[in-house]
């Protein structure tokens, strides 16, 4: 009897979707209680989003270790490293007797499951290319998605019951269950194709990377639209509940909601690449990001109340599902060899950028929604120019390439 040709794709997608679930999980299932965190640890709002910061700043990090590592060792071990790793810290998160240890923690917590996010992308290199891989990660968007849907009105349901530090307790129990997704993962970059050569070799394939136009063009629309959704996660918690007054439960909803449209437009996505270009498909997400993104601006700044404020927060975060597979499968399309190394840039750039903004939400406190809709809609701009004024020349410029040469006059 054959096999479904089906199947393996199926598995893959569950599998490495829940790979990719690391960041929602991470940032995502505390959020709803995270005023409550602030004050049962005696710090400030900014203090208390440090604890976000710095699980940024680890997933961000942990990446450019990870990707390296597992174009050289294969993907499964560092993968099951990383995820035992996870697993541990988000107990001992647990614990933490201030937000001092509990920042300290959080990085640590990042480093360990930025393994899964930078080794999914990978293992989906090793698997497809070309539009099959547009594709790809837009289904894995799909898988991946259900992630911030579930995690802040599980979140929000926990709180009602328990402490955030017994959300953490729920955190590693997740742990576990993505490392049996990690040990049903097979190895995927089989020995003759891994790199050697040590640091070296990874310098040398990281100056490769940043010195071409496409991929740091394609790596910077992600990141800098992305950042737009990682400053309505770190402000939307005190923004939603404090100053427009929403329960934990009803701010739960409203994150699901735009977590629900990030899913459906990565399907839209994956339908509009079989007709159009995947640098199209990038250009209307960025689009319609600066759109939502300017609309959220324009409200806080004129007060127009959560009845402008959700339709905008809902564009600008929805469009990501159009940026994000498109991107990534853009800018990992030429390195098919070096997959580790380029999703672990493409990763940073995401984290880097969302680590920096998620401070500056709640810098001015508490009493104004303000900080939020202006980095939102200036990270959304730098997105666009990235796109124009990397990503469209480097395409022009290989559609050039590819003509054939005029004939010179008889």
């Amino acid at each position: 009897m054959s096999r479904d040709p089906a199947a393996p794709a199926l598995r893959s997608v569950v599998v490495l979707g829940l790979l990719s679930t690391f960041g929602p999980l991470s940032l995502d299932l505390y959020l709803p209680a995270l005023p409550e965190l602030a004050d049962d640890l005696a710090s400030t709002p900014s203090a208390a989003q440090l604890t976000i910061t710095a699980c940024l700043v680890g997933l961000a990090l942990g990446q450019l270790v990870a990707g390296p590592l597992s174009d050289r060792f294969g993907r499964r071990r560092p993968l099951l490293v990383g995820l035992v790793a996870y697993l541990l810290t988000s107990l001992a998160c647990a614990f933490a007797p201030s937000v001092a240890v509990l920042v300290v923690l959080r990085l640590v917590q990042g480093l360990a499951g930025a393994a899964g996010l930078v080794i999914a992308r990978a293992v989906a290199r090793d698997l497809y290319e070309g539009r099959r891989l547009v594709l790809f990660f837009s289904r894995l968007t799909l898988i991946s998605g259900l992630a911030p849907v579930v995690a802040p009105v599980l979140g929000g349901q926990l709180s009602r019951v328990m402490s955030w530090r017994g959300i953490f307790v729920v955190l590693a129990g997740f742990g576990a269950l993505l490392l049996v997704a990690g040990l049903l993962q097979r190895e995927t970059l089989p020995a003759e194709r891994r790199s050697t050569g040590g640091l070296t070799t990874t310098l040398r394939g990281f100056r490769v990377l940043l010195h071409d136009r496409f991929f740091v063009g394609a790596a910077l629309s992600a990141g800098l639209a992305g950042a737009s959704m990682f400053a309505y996660i770190s402000g939307a918690t005190f923004v939603l509940q404090r100053i427009y007054g929403l329960s934990a439960q009803g701010f739960s909803l409203v994150f699901g909601l735009n977590s629900v449209g990030i899913m459906v437009m990565s399907q839209v996505g994956a339908r509009l690449s079989r007709r159009r270009s995947p640098v199209a498909v990038l250009a209307l997400g960025l689009a319609l990001n600066l759109l939502g993104a300017s609309a959220l601006a324009v409200t806080v700044l004129l007060d127009l109340g959560l009845t402008f404020l959700v339709p905008s927060l809902f564009v600008m975060v929805s469009a990501l599902g159009l940026v994000f597979p498109t991107a990534t499968a853009l800018a990992m399309s030429d390195y098919p060899e070096q997959a580790g190394t380029a999703s672990s840039l493409l990763g940073l750039g995401q984290f880097v950028f969302g680590a920096v903004v998620a401070p500056l939400v709640g810098i001015a406190g508490e009493g104004t929604a303000v900080p939020l809709g202006v980095v939102a809609v200036v990270v959304s701009s730098l997105a666009t120019l990235a796109f124009l004024t990397l990503v469209r020349p480097a395409v022009r410029a290989r559609s050039e390439e590819v003509l054939p040469s005029t004939p010179p006059p008889a």
